[in-house]
């Protein structure tokens, strides 16, 4: 068995060499541990494996499947980017890159001022949830009591 290597780089991220290969590959930015587990699948490495054990083949064959999941036929609806505006395709955006993305996102909703873009603007709640009793931010509202 190869020697355990402490520090193991995926799709630009520094990963611990201890960790499973779903976990591992879940602690990369805009991946979830369902979609680490099904890229495992499609790039054929064990997931009872640490990753600090898996060879530079392995290792380029998981970013590989990252980088073109249709190719290997994993379904649209796990992807983090579907449909996107510019281009149309469903895509796995890790690291810097689903970064930018959403906040570029979030700036078009700003710009065309639709109602999430709105919501963003003044830091509310944008999905939906309730607002009267939870997420407020700055002072605590409380009863003050009456001095006697």
């Amino acid at each position: 068995m190869p020697e355990l290597r402490l520090l193991v780089r995926i799709k630009e991220t520094d990963i611990r060499g201890d960790l499973l290969v779903p976990f591992a590959l879940a602690s990369v930015k805009g991946i979830g541990r369902n979609l680490a587990e099904i890229i495992c699948d499609a790039a054929g490495v064990p997931k009872d494996m640490r990753v600090g054990y898996l060879s530079d083949e392995q290792i380029e064959k998981l970013e590989h499947v990252i980088d073109n999941p249709k190719e290997y036929g994993l379904p649209d609806h796990i992807m983090n980017r579907q449909k996107d505006r510019v281009t149309g395709q469903y895509l796995i955006l890790t690291g810097n890159d689903w970064i930018v993305t959403q906040k570029m996102d979030i700036d078009f909703h700003k710009n065309i001022r639709s109602y999430r873009g709105i919501r963003h603007m003044f830091g509310l709640r944008v999905r939906g949830q309730r607002t009267k009793t939870t997420g407020r931010k700055g002072q605590t509202v409380g009863v003050k009591k009456k001095k006697k």
